[in-house]
């Protein structure tokens, strides 16, 4: 695709709203919009005939609704499909639902809740038209138990490497695709499993109260939006609130998170990095962290830090990544200890003692 234009379908019973986002895609020279449709029986029939690189889905649609379309799509068409969505209790819930039945990413549908700046918002959302385009891997069924993986022609890790360190803490990072990875992994863990759990997930504020609901309903293990002053307690996991930066503070005979508001020049908040490099003064060698799927490098360094004080490091694999990017920096910053498909990272997990 690349030096290629990333062909984009546009599906949105609102006429204006199409108008507007054609718009707007068709400013970036690096997209061009290919047809639009009006409900989820179009889409269908658009993502067929189109064969386009990235779809933008309305949720609420007549005729058929964006995640019935998502489901059709992604079994017949696999695309990218990028939801646009409203930031409310009852959007996430929706938007949640989206991702469960395929979609890869979301953002608002009011660009205001993009940025303030009109120009930069339209400029975020080609951005991450053309990154999902391009970075999206078909889902298939992942290989368990590979003895080896390789990148670039070279082997670089092994799945039977053994862990250093005895665990007390298990902290996990994730981004794109990052939801369906997580019930993924943490639905395998028993009630009684021996450790805590941080879990730094890429999502805004009015999200991840609804995601720790929903993840708690489909896990055995006790799953919550982390609160400040929360003691870290075994076969609970803490999911970091979006707008927030999760910390590990006080001792590790009585570790608590503290929750800090992000600051203007952090990229990510939540951040994986902000969040290991505060677990690595608490738990230094004992901590096991996790690098999902995911777009950028957030948490590679925080993994370095982990790494260097004894830490163990597991990444997962580009089979079963929606998008291979952070997962990949740590790959290929030779940092993983064990690089797993999601099923073995889930299973690995549980064996944990």
């Amino acid at each position: 695709m690349i030096n290629m234009a990333v062909r984009v379908l546009i599906v949105d019973d609102s006429g204006f709203f199409r108008k507007r986002l054609t718009e707007i895609i068709s400013s970036d020279p690096r997209l061009l919009v290919v047809g639009t449709a009006s409900n989820g029986k179009q889409a269908i029939e658009q993502a067929k005939k189109l064969k386009p690189d990235v779809i933008t889905m309305d949720i609420e649609m007549p005729e058929m609704d964006g995640i019935t379309a998502t489901k059709h799509i992604m079994s017949e068409q696999p695309t990218a499909i990028l939801m646009l969505s409203t930031w409310s209790t009852a959007g996430a819930k929706t938007t949640l639902d989206a991702l469960e039945a395929g979609a890869v990413d979301y953002m608002p549908k009011q660009f205001e809740d993009i940025s303030s700046d009109r120009a930069i918002a339209q400029q975020r959302l080609c951005q991450r038209l053309r990154h999902l385009a391009i970075n999206f891997r078909k889902p298939h069924a992942a290989q368990a138990n590979t003895e080896t993986v390789v990148l670039n022609n070279k082997i670089i890790s092994t799945q039977n490497t053994a862990t250093t360190n005895p665990i007390k803490l298990v902290a996990i990072g994730t981004s794109t695709g990052g939801p369906v990875a997580l019930q993924k992994v943490l639905s395998q863990l028993p009630a009684n499993f021996p450790h805590p759990i941080l879990i730094i997930q890429h999502m805004p504020a009015a999200f991840t109260p609804s995601f720790a609901e929903r993840l708690n309903t489909q896990c055995a293990i006790n799953i919550k939006q982390a609160d400040d002053g929360d003691v870290l307690t075994p076969g609970t996991a803490y999911l970091a609130p979006g707008g927030k930066q999760m910390l590990i503070s006080n001792s590790k005979n009585r570790p608590q998170i503290k929750l800090q508001d992000s600051q203007p020049d952090q990229t990510y908040h939540p951040s994986i990095d902000i969040t290991l490099n505060s677990v690595a003064q608490i738990f230094p060698a004992d901590t096991l962290a996790i690098i999902l799927t995911g777009m950028g490098s957030d948490g590679k360094q925080g993994c370095q830090t982990l790494k260097q004080l004894g830490a163990t490091i597991w990444s997962q694999d580009e089979q079963s990544s929606t998008i291979y990017g952070m997962p990949m920096a740590i790959a290929k910053a030779r940092l993983a200890d064990r690089i797993l498909s999601l099923t073995d990272i889930g299973q690995q997990l549980a064996e944990i003692k």
